[in-house]
């Protein structure tokens, strides 16, 4: 019985832990290099701080398409983290 409990609690953790990592999302107009680097998938420190530099020179992405302007950024790394990219704040039109 406290086996099969234990075993339960830890599938609802892991479960939990998933489904709010699918959920993180971050801005790429205010993120830090290390901020995007731990959001985005495929994205190491080295293309984070590609992504602030562009940003930097050429002003806010205004749509995470956007990115693939960004060296190193390709449509599928893109791809993968289209969910998880915000160009602007949340409630912002």
């Amino acid at each position: 019985m406290i086996k099969n409990t234990i075993a339960a609690l830890l599938i609802a953790l892991a479960l939990t832990g998933f489904a709010v990592a699918e959920e993180m999302k971050v801005n790429v107009n205010t993120a830090t290099a290390e901020q995007l680097s731990e959001v985005l998938t495929g994205i190491g420190e080295a293309k984070a701080g590609a992504i602030v530099r562009y940003r930097a020179e050429h002003g806010p992405f205004l749509h995470a398409d956007e990115l693939v302007n960004v060296r190193g950024i390709g449509l599928a790394t893109l791809d993968r983290n289209r969910d998880r990219i915000l160009t602007e704040e949340p409630g912002q039109e």
